[in-house]
């Protein structure tokens, strides 16, 4: 059956590619802060040990909402490795940093997730695309929010 929700399919897939870098970014961010939870060590341990477990917690659900937005769009989410490695702009972290490296790594991925979350926002606008800009502005302000909550670790 064909969609009909209003925005045209050009529009669509364009709004679905800024969206899947969203996905990608949240994914890729959600894997290193579930890395970081198990591997964190130091003074710190148990409140970071309970905060990144918050994190990853918020950060899995956010890769539903927004994979499942994707779909609303009739377009198919990116959902591997390899897509999400070519897709998200947050660097891999194969080693296990110290936890104030930690903390660092996980305020850059959430900027650069609030910064993927203001473009996709900025094209979901444009396509007058407000179901996709309403769940956006939503992830925008978690990701500032929670790298605000880190960056206060560090002062």
């Amino acid at each position: 059956m064909a969609i009909s929700i209003g925005i045209a399919k050009k529009d669509r897939e364009a709004v679905a590619k800024h969206l899947s870098k969203l996905l990608a970014d949240t994914y890729s961010l959600y894997l290193k802060t579930h890395s970081f939870h198990w591997n964190v060590t130091g003074p710190q341990f148990n409140s970071l040990h309970l905060m990144f477990e918050t994190q990853y917690n918020e950060l899995w659900l956010a890769a539903d909402e927004v994979a499942e937005r994707i779909r609303t769009l009739d377009v198919f989410a990116p959902g591997s490795y390899s897509q999400f490695g070519k897709l998200s702009s947050i660097k891999e972290e194969s080693g296990v940093p110290d936890w104030k490296e930690m903390v660092n790594q996980l305020v850059e991925g959430h900027e650069i997730a609030a910064a993927t979350a203001r473009d996709t926002l900025k094209a979901a606008n444009g396509a007058g695309d407000d179901g996709t800009a309403d769940m956006v502005t939503g992830r925008l302000q978690a990701h500032e929010k929670t790298a605000w909550m880190l960056r206060s670790l560090l002062r």
